[in-house]
C-alpha cells in the first residue's frame, strides 16, 4: 500500500435489508472521500433506487467496472451486475440473498488480488444466501475460507472489545468446541492483533469462563478448571498480561471488562450480549487473524425497519473508519518493524 489513499471496499449486503440505507447514509458525507476511496460493488440501477427511495439525490457517484478508472474524489460504484433487480425493501427471499452473494464474490476477489485495501461488509440473511457457492454460518467463515487464515470474530467499540473462542456454533455444541490448544491459539490471536491492528504495545487480556461463577472450583462443571484456567496459566508463564477465568456476569456487572485492553468470551452469546448491551449502534464486527482487512456494523439486516429511512448509520460508519485505521496500524507496524535492531550480547571488559 503506497500513500495514496485507503481503498475501501464495501459489499451491498441483501438489498431488501438496510445495508445500502446505512452505507448511503454513510457516504452522503464529503468527508468520507478526503480520507479513502470508497468502492462500492453494487450496480449503477440498484444504488440509483436506493438513492431516490431514501432521498439522498445529492450523493453523487462515479460508476465503472474498471479499477483503474476510479476516482479518487467521489464514491464508486463498481458494477457487479446490470440487470434491474426487483428489490422489496423488508422482505426476506432469494432475490436478496443472490445478489448480496454477487457483491460479495467480486469484493472479496478484489480484496484478494489487491484492487482494494480493505472490505466492510454489510449485513446478509443467513439463510437465504445459501447454496452452491455460500454453504457457511456467515461472512467470517466465507472469508476465511477464500482469503486464508484462522479468523477470530472480535467485536470493538471505545468502551469494549470483545472476541470468541467459538463463533457461529449451537449452544448445545461449545463444551465439545473448546480445549487449552484452542483457547491458547485464540489468546495469542487476541494479543497479535491488539498489537498490530490496535496499536496497543503490551495487551491486557481477561479470559471469560464457560459455566456460572467460572464453574464454582469444579462444583459446576470442571471445564473451567480443568480446560480454561490451564491455557490461562500458560499465557502467563510466558508473560503474557492474560488473567481469568472470570464470572462473565459479574465481569460485566462489575464493569471490570475497563480494566482490559481485550476479552475472550467463549462462546458467541456470553460475548456478544454485554458487548450490544453496551455498544450497540457504536460496535464494529471485526476479523482478526486474516492477513486483509474486513470489518462490519455490528447488527443485523433490519428487515422490520427496512424502507422506512430511520435506519440508524453509525456502527456502518464506524466499521468503515475501523477498516481505515486497521490498514493505517498495520502499515505501522510493518514499518516499524521492518529491520529490527539484533540482539548482541556484549562481553564485559576486566
Amino acid at each position: 500500500m503506497s500513500d495514496e489513499k485507503i481503498k475501501i471496499g464495501i459489499s451491498q449486503g441483501d438489498i431488501n435489508g438496510i445495508g445500502l440505507e446505512v452505507i448511503l447514509k454513510t457516504l452522503i458525507d464529503p468527508s468520507i472521500c478526503e480520507i479513502c476511496t470508497p468502492v462500492l460493488f453494487s450496480s449503477q440501477k440498484t444504488v440509483s433506487y436506493y438513492r431516490k427511495v431514501l432521498g439522498l439525490e445529492e450523493l453523487n457517484f462515479h460508476h465503472t467496472r474498471d479499477f483503474n478508472q476510479l476516482n479518487t474524489k467521489k464514491v464508486n460504484v463498481f458494477g457487479c451486475y446490470e440487470e434491474e433487480v426487483n428489490i422489496e425493501m423488508g422482505k426476506q427471499n432469494e432475490i436478496g440473498g443472490k445478489y448480496a452473494l454477487i457483491s460479495l464474490q467480486k469484493a472479496t476477489e478484489s480484496l484478494f488480488t489487491k484492487h482494494i485495501d480493505a472490505l466492510v461488509t454489510a449485513p446478509i440473511n443467513k439463510q437465504n444466501i445459501q447454496g452452491p457457492d455460500f454453504n457457511y454460518p456467515g461472512h467470517t467463515e466465507y472469508l476465511a475460507d477464500k482469503l486464508g487464515g484462522e479468523p477470530l470474530m472480535l467485536l470493538c467499540s471505545d468502551e469494549l472489545r470483545v472476541a470468541v473462542v467459538t463463533g457461529h456454533v449451537a449452544l448445545k455444541d461449545v463444551s465439545q468446541k473448546i480445549s487449552s490448544e484452542q483457547i491458547s491459539i485464540k489468546i495469542n490471536q487476541l494479543i497479535k492483533s491488539l498489537i498490530e491492528d490496535f496499536g496497543i504495545r503490551k495487551p491486557k487480556i481477561a479470559v471469560l469462563g464457560l459455566n456460572p461463577h467460572a464453574g464454582d472450583n469444579g462444583v459446576i462443571g470442571d471445564e473451567d478448571k480443568e480446560i480454561i484456567l490451564p491455557a490461562v496459566n500458560k499465557a502467563f508463564n510466558e508473560n503474557k498480561l492474560v488473567y481469568g477465568p472470570y464470572s462473565a456476569d459479574g465481569f460485566f456487572g462489575n464493569a471490570t471488562y475497563k480494566q482490559f485492553d481485550g476479552v475472550l468470551a467463549m462462546y458467541h452469546d456470553q460475548g456478544l450480549v454485554p458487548f450490544k448491551t453496551i455498544s450497540f449502534n457504536n460496535g464494529v464486527n471485526f476479523t482478526a487473524g486474516l492477513s486483509f482487512v474486513r470489518t462490519s456494523p455490528d447488527h443485523g439486516t433490519g428487515f422490520d425497519i427496512a424502507g422506512k429511512n430511520i435506519a440508524n448509520g453509525e456502527s456502518f460508519k464506524k466499521a468503515l473508519y475501523h477498516a481505515i485505521d486497521v490498514c493505517r496500524n498495520r502499515k505501522l507496524y510493518s514499518k516499524i518493524n521492518e529491520n529490527p535492531l539484533q540482539h548482541t550480547n556484549i562481553k564485559k571488559e576486566r
